[in-house]
């Protein structure tokens, strides 16, 4: 059931003979498959393969890409439920979160396709007779995406669909973690009959990789997503060739829920955005600040949920939130409890390790939670929710912008004045008032601070791919 790992160079499949690492399966912690890293000469020869495929896909039609990149889609679409597998297997996430995640990706691809129909330039009145003032739009060249665990399918997807999209050819990074699903995604782009060299997948070491690439003349653009750290490293890497970023970093999505809300249902919305992947996701909401008046409420609805949450494999159809997705996680998770209980926190719910097999944490609700405890300034991304109280618009305004991170924030309110103030105040890339949903195939994703710059999805994704070029014309004399 499990994809053959395998990297995609110059339209050809390369595996044996090779060093490489195990795949776990987080669940049970068993190997799934060998996967191989790329030697310097595989890095090359993705290079080439990418500078060669460039020339072809920048000179193939917008009309044409589309359709290929369509038919990448709808393969995803058909092969969505052994894709999701794999990606369950590979990450830990239920089944269900997978087939969305695979059926969002085919989604991304497809609004790609269509945008890059629509990478519009346009004519600027000229100052004297026979003059033609025109701004045209075109691909920057060769990209190199780094990709994480946490959304094996999602953000490949993201990072392809623009680069195609916009006439760039891609050599993709994705995570050693997770790897099955990029290269069953790249299975369906050669499928569809993508031209050589336009999608190149590789494996490493992390470092090794973007220390080579990054300094390519070959290529023109990072996008990278993860933490802050590596984003800063690699950004400076960059920086040292002038080439163009793209850093969707780390977040820690303050939720702020004010008094005249319906606390139990809003404990609800809270506790599925919460335990969804494990908690393991970038926008997550983090840092639950409560009004005093529905605290109680709130805390005590959240913490009824998260008791009676079926943890398991993810592949068991009634399993409800998976394991962490590595050991790692694990040990993070324990580290800030510990931080946080010996600062006089409480647990309402969870707070421990499950089992002895595989990377389970239990959904954990935190109550009275200090501002100095590291789980209110370091990003958990896990099942951790520290829950605190406020009674100020002001105070808790200023609490909420209060770290480097400004990625997503959310709020709760039945007034339409308050949403209007709260959604000002917020020093985030993106917000969401009275849901949790901000991120969708055609809506720009992306952060403030050190949560980042530049963004993925919407006309600002494909525009990440693209330079503007100006030519001034005047008739022969």
């Amino acid at each position: 059931m499990y994809e053959k790992l395998e990297m995609y160079v110059d339209g050809k499949w390369l595996d044996g003979g090779r060093s490489g690492e195990d795949v776990l399966n987080p669940a049970t912690a068993q190997v799934l498959g060998k996967l191989p890293h790329a030697t310097p000469e595989d890095l090359d020869a993705a290079l080439s393969s990418a500078a060669k495929g460039y020339e072809i896909w920048r000179k193939t039609s917008a009309y044409d890409r589309a359709r290929i990149m369509k038919k990448a889609a709808d393969l995803m679409r058909q092969r969505a439920e052994a894709i999701a597998t794999i990606l369950t297997m590979e990450q830990g996430k239920t089944i269900a979160e997978a087939r969305i995640e695979v059926n969002v990706s085919a989604d991304i691809i497809e609004w790609y396709a269509e945008e890059g129909r629509r990478a519009y330039g346009r004519i600027i009145p000229g100052r004297m007779p026979n003059q033609r003032q025109m701004v045209m739009k075109e691909p920057i060249g060769v990209a190199a995406a780094f990709t994480p665990w946490n959304f094996p399918a999602l953000t490949p997807a993201r990072k392809i669909g623009g680069a195609l999209g916009a006439g760039c050819a891609l050599i993709l990074k994705a995570s050693e973690e997770t790897p099955g699903t990029a290269v069953a995604m790249a299975r369906c782009f050669e499928e569809a009959g993508l031209p050589k060299g336009v999608l190149n997948l590789v494996f490493g070491v992390p470092a090794k990789v973007s220390e080579y690439l990054i300094p390519s003349p070959i290529v023109r653009k990072i996008s990278f997503t993860g933490s802050i750290p590596v984003g800063k490293h690699l950004a400076r890497l960059a920086a040292d060739h002038m080439k163009r970023s793209t850093m969707e970093l780390g977040g820690h999505g303050p939720v702020i829920v004010f008094d005249d809300v319906d606390a139990e249902k809003v404990a609800a919305v809270a506790a599925a955005g919460k335990f969804r992947n494990a908690g393991q996701v970038c926008i997550s909401p983090t840092r639950f600040f409560v009004h005093e008046k529905v605290y109680d409420k709130f805390v005590g609805k959240f913490a009824e949920i998260a008791k009676n949450l079926k943890l398991g494999n993810g592949l068991d159809k009634d399993t409800q939130m998976g394991p962490m997705a590595n050991a790692r996680r694990v040990d993070a998770m324990e580290k800030l409890v510990a931080d946080a209980s010996a600062r006089g926190a409480k647990m309402a719910s969870g707070g421990q390790r499950v089992g002895n097999q595989g990377y389970f944490f239990a959904p954990t609700v935190m109550t009275d939670v200090p501002e100095d405890a590291d789980v209110m300034n370091k990003e958990p991304f896990g099942p951790l929710a520290p829950c605190v109280r406020f009674t100020d618009f002001n105070d808790v305004v200023k609490r909420a912008n209060g770290l480097e991170f400004g990625l997503a924030a959310y709020a709760f309110t039945g007034s339409a004045q308050t949403a209007a103030a709260i959604a000002d105040s917020l020093d985030s890339g993106m917000v969401g008032i009275n849901h949790l949903g901000v991120s969708l195939p055609e809506t720009p994703f992306g952060g403030v601070k050190e949560s980042g710059y530049g963004h993925e999805g919407g006309i600002e994704g494909l525009d990440a791919y693209l330079v503007t070029k100006f030519v001034s014309q005047i008739g022969v004399a």
